[in-house]
């Protein structure tokens, strides 16, 4: 990375606020080989991470405001205070209270809520899982599953009560609470709606591509099939 900041016309123009979007599109490769179970793509997008990691340190680095030790030695300091359970006299008995205990420490070491920690640019449906999560430490949270499942079917009663209305905006709204419950509910089922959602547009994706292929070997464009039709190759895909 010194070489490349003195000698690469690219890399001596890059700055934290230009790389950003770069390290954001890493980090969506790396979930998406993770989420293929392919472990040398893994492997490939890990080095990839690791050294937009070096490129912001070196670039700390050049305005004394830190380098790569700095923060490998932040965030040992953080884990060892985050874990009195393993380097203090804390006890726990399992996940639940160890993550309980991540959040009252947050809370000791400054932070106003515990909301703070969720980042305002994530998207909205891995925010509201966070938000959910992040909640949960300090016991707000539902009891059992079938409380949350009632809460579901009650959002979408409010959902179908504004869509008869026709009021937009109030339809946004009601939509968002629909999807926001379910969210929770998945929680509960141990479901990580992310990649719950992924998994299905994955489906979706080689179903219609299948589609595609055999509109193409009949010499037919897909918009002058019938729905009829394309139902038959939709279900031979759905089998596949």
């Amino acid at each position: 990375m010194d070489e490349l900041r003195e000698q690469c016309p690219w890399d001596k123009k890059q700055t934290l606020q230009t790389l950003r979007h770069l390290t954001i599109e890493e980090t969506y490769e790396l979930g998406d080989a993770i989420l293929d179970n392919d472990l040398n793509e893994v492997k490939k997008e890990l080095g990839d991470l690791l050294l937009h990691i070096v490129f912001y340190a070196k670039i700390g680095s050049e305005t004394n405001d830190f380098d790569i030790a700095d923060v490998c030695n932040e965030i040992c300091e953080k884990l060892i205070h985050r874990h009195p359970h393993i380097y203090g006299d804390v006890k726990v008995e399992n996940e639940e209270e160890v993550k309980q205990n991540w959040e009252k420490l947050k809370l000791k070491e400054g932070k106003k809520s515990v909301l703070e920690g969720v980042p305002r640019s994530l998207p909205a449906l891995v925010k509201a899982s966070r938000i959910q999560d992040k909640v949960k430490g300090v016991g707000f949270d539902w009891e059992e599953p079938h409380q949350v499942w009632d809460k579901v079917q009650e959002e979408l009663q409010e959902l179908q009560h504004e869509v008869v209305t026709g009021n937009k905006d109030k339809i946004e709204d009601e939509f968002g609470d629909v999807l926001f419950s379910m969210i929770n509910y998945a929680r509960f089922l141990n479901v990580n709606p992310e990649d719950a959602l992924e998994r299905t547009n994955k489906k979706f994706i080689k179903r219609f591509q299948y589609l595609e292929s055999k509109a193409d070997e009949l010499g037919k464009p897909l918009m002058d099939m019938t729905l009829a039709e394309m139902d038959v190759f939709w279900n031979e895909a759905k089998k596949l």
